[in-house]
């Protein structure tokens, strides 16, 4: 599955997700301790916000902080919407994962910038999805393209502060369980 096709299917795993959330879970616990339902929503919805500008090449101070804070406004699910149709369709215009983004860590591929995005997309559809009490409907073929992304990586990122310690799993874990467990979450 290449990026684009993986970026798609990730997007409709938080989508899913985020079209469950009722009225009284906004204040629920996630899988991702740092953050309730209402904090895991805005996080990747100002990550989609960021999406247009940072493809375009502007920079983290060009773009300012306009996207900080509670980006939700009294309009979680529309605010989703609106920003990931808006960043799916930059992720979509010709040569988009050919460009160079600027990070707050430094310049990076486009590509780079948008598996990382993916994955995001993909875990944080898993948090939320498992916080209602769903399945998150990942599917194989996406959690195989993102393991196989992930896993020469892993080693590195131990002790960066950005995902948890990994959990054992069987090896004959399901591919959705074995991503989400390199990333520190108990499937």
């Amino acid at each position: 599955m290449d990026l684009l096709d993986s970026h798609g299917h990730a997007m409709d795993v938080f989508d899913r997700a985020v079209h469950k959330v009722g009225i009284s879970d906004w204040d629920s616990p996630t899988p991702c301790t740092d953050w309730d339902v209402k904090e895991l929503v805005n996080h990747i919805v100002g990550e989609q916000l960021w999406v247009p500008d940072l493809l375009a090449g502007r920079t983290i101070a060009e773009v300012g902080d306009k996207f900080d804070g509670d980006v939700l406004n009294d309009d979680p699910i529309g605010t989703w919407t609106a920003a990931s149709q808006a960043a799916r369709a930059a992720w979509l215009e010709p040569g988009a994962l050919d460009r160079t983004v600027h990070l707050s860590f430094g310049d990076t591929e486009a590509r780079e910038y948008g598996w990382q995005m993916t994955i995001d997309l993909a875990v944080h559809g898993w948090d939320l999805a498992t916080a209602l009490g769903s399945d998150a409907g990942m599917g194989d073929e996406l959690a195989t393209a993102l393991l196989a992304y992930i896993e020469p990586q892993l080693d590195a990122m131990q002790g960066s502060g950005i995902f948890a310690a990994p959990v054992p799993v069987p090896d004959d874990a399901e591919p959705q369980d074995r991503l989400v467990a390199a990333l520190g979450r108990r499937p």
